[in-house]
């Protein structure tokens, strides 16, 4: 099975508001940098949907360790919020339903392809992939809001 390493970020201007999500994907030598926008979305769901696409851009399933400085999409794969969101019907453990539960459905789907790891790292520190995500993703926003 191939090792893929991804590193995602998310970013929104007001949140919500207009957001980007950046990501980057490496492979031995290769090195795919894809990003996109949304006109009005949060913070959480671009760093989710960067994460999304960055496994979804993958042709073959793979092992997968996936870089990310948000802790609301690391945590809740590592310390088995997911599987008490499912037990409890999607709700929290306050009794209110989980917020962006479609995207939680995606991740739960890829999880199935890939065998993947998630790592917290830190956000706008010395990463230089994390910090090129970041700027991907901010990218995206700058790029379309000059089209509005």
């Amino acid at each position: 099975m191939k090792e893929v390493h991804i590193y995602t970020d998310g970013a929104c201007s007001r949140n919500p508001g207009p957001g980007g999500w950046g990501a980057v994907l490496l492979y031995g030598e290769i090195k795919k940098e894809i990003s996109g926008f949304s006109p009005h979305t949060t913070n959480q769901r671009m760093e989710l949907t960067a994460a999304i696409e960055g496994l979804k851009a993958l042709k073959y399933p793979c092992k997968v360790i996936l870089y990310s400085d948000s802790a609301y999409l690391i945590n809740a794969f590592n310390r088995g919020w997911i599987r008490k969101w499912l037990k409890n019907g999607w709700m929290t453990s306050t009794k209110n339903p989980v917020e962006n539960k479609e995207l939680w459905e995606a991740l739960i789907d890829l999880s199935k392809t890939h065998n993947i790891k998630w790592v917290k790292v830190k956000g706008h520190s010395s990463n230089e992939l994390n910090n090129r995500c970041d700027e991907l993703a901010r990218g995206e926003i700058k790029k379309n809001i000059k089209r509005s």
